[in-house]
């Protein structure tokens, strides 16, 4: 497969076999495939790295067969089922946590009728970090930033960053925007926050032209099986969906 200058960053949520009769059984990687994809990445000379550790790439400062990964939402079982094997191959992965709901669960989604699932606790979460991987905020409580109050957008992206340092003692440059939903002012209140990137529900590839702070990303669900993986990441096929 040619390699180009596109470098997918990879999206996750939950690392869990669910029933089938699971609602959004799609966010939810059975821990015996996100293995496997590990396997795949390794074995082809690819590093898988968590945003602070890409962005030189991003940056056109450094060149090399890299793809992100990401977490959204802070699922106990990315650190239980995803972090050993990450571990494994010296990968590095990026988290991001709802700072109001550590320890807790996805209640954001119960309206929806989706399983709730256990967030990492604090402890957890430091434990994540002392594995050699990265935490980044994903606000205060999930909400959609883009149908917010000013207000409220500027308090869930500032006083997520500063309570997720506070809480652990490591400095906060990488934001996720809750449900992918942004505009250019949402994007400008990160940026002035400190933030150095930001990624998006975007389908597509980034590369040193893209804005740090509208990360696209390849989404890797229950449904992404072995050929489909390899194709979303070493083709055009995720770029072809890139839309502004």
């Amino acid at each position: 497969m040619m390699i180009t200058k596109k470098i997918p960053i990879l999206m996750y949520h939950s690392i869990e076999l669910m029933p089938r009769s699971t609602v959004m059984r799609g966010m939810h990687v059975p821990p015996r495939r996100f293995k496997f994809q590990m396997w795949l990445l390794k074995i082809l000379g690819y590093k898988g790295l968590s945003i602070r550790e890409l962005q030189p790439y991003l940056d056109g400062i450094k060149v090399g067969k890299v793809v992100g990964i990401t977490f959204d939402d802070g699922y106990q079982n990315n650190l239980i089922n995803a972090a050993p094997i990450l571990n494994k191959y010296k990968f590095s992965a990026t988290c991001y946590l709802v700072s109001n709901y550590i320890g807790v669960s996805n209640v954001w989604d119960k309206s929806k009728g989706l399983s709730q699932r256990p967030l990492m606790t604090i402890p957890e979460v430091k434990e994540w970090i002392s594995l050699g991987m990265d935490i980044g905020a994903h606000t205060l409580s999930h909400v959609d930033l883009k149908s917010s109050s000013k207000d409220i957008v500027k308090n869930e992206i500032n006083l997520c960053k500063a309570i997720l340092e506070k809480k652990f003692n490591i400095t906060i440059m990488d934001f996720c925007y809750p449900f992918g939903s942004f505009d250019e002012a949402t994007c400008s209140v990160v940026k002035k926050a400190g933030y150095t990137t930001a990624t998006t529900m975007i389908r597509g590839r980034a590369s040193i032209e893209t804005s740090h702070f509208q990360l696209p990303r390849v989404p890797i669900t229950f449904h992404t099986l072995p050929y489909l993986f390899l194709v979303k990441i070493f083709t055009s096929y995720e770029d072809r969906k890139f839309k502004n």
